[in-house]
């Protein structure tokens, strides 16, 4: 009669390899959710981030063609996205392509004109001191150009100097009355709303007088 044959040891290993295998595959192991996709710091999960990015990237590379006008337009519109380091990014670029735009004569400005427009750029970029002093080297080459005394009347209410903005407003107005009318829906001139001499500057009939 055949005897019955006893695995081998060999064998007895497999299998008992196999069972092992089969129980660890039965146990699903779990992992923890990916961290929120990045780049440089910023969060990529938000479509609308996703797109600021985009829009982003193609202002830099108009950037670094030097194509700045039409970067500075794309990096206004990165201002406008939800990611604040993205917009504080452009922002800095957008101050660069503001500067890099100006005339050659903007930058060495020797007639009124020039020194105006050199200290209307810097207004608009917050270098208020910078503006001051251009606007005075225009408002000294040229007294009477009402222009740039409505200029300064809106940079010093931008720094917070009423009396001086009322001054240079006055002589806006007295060298071209149209400004008491261009003043009255400027919203540099917000600050002196409150003010009843800005009233009165600015409404003379409400008072029977003329400016």
């Amino acid at each position: 009669m055949a005897k019955a044959r006893k695995p081998t040891s060999a064998s007895s290993r497999r299998s008992k390899g196999t069972a092992r295998s089969q129980s660890k595959s039965q146990k699903k192991k779990t992992f923890p959710p990916p961290p929120p996709s990045q780049r440089g710091g910023v969060e990529l999960v938000d479509p609308l981030v996703q797109a600021q990015l985009k829009v982003y990237d193609e202002a830099l590379a108009l950037f670094h063609q030097q194509k700045f006008a039409r970067a500075k337009q794309e990096l206004e519109k990165v201002l406008e996205g939800p990611s604040k380091e993205l917009a504080d990014r452009a922002r800095m670029h957008l101050k660069i392509a503001e500067q890099r735009m100006k005339p050659s004569h903007e930058q060495n400005p020797r007639t009124a004109d020039e020194h105006y427009q050199r200290g209307v750029a810097m207004m608009n970029i917050g270098r208020w001191d910078d503006a001051r002093e251009s606007l005075d080297k225009a408002r000294k080459a040229a007294p009477k150009a009402d222009h740039i005394h409505y200029a300064l009347a809106a940079l010093d209410c931008l720094t917070g100097e009423a009396d001086s903005a009322l001054a240079n407003l006055k002589v806006a107005i007295q060298l071209r009355p149209e400004n008491r009318y261009h003043a009255r829906n400027d919203e540099d001139f917000a600050f002196l709303q409150e003010d009843p001499r800005f009233t009165e500057l600015l409404y003379p009939e409400k008072d029977g007088t003329a400016g």
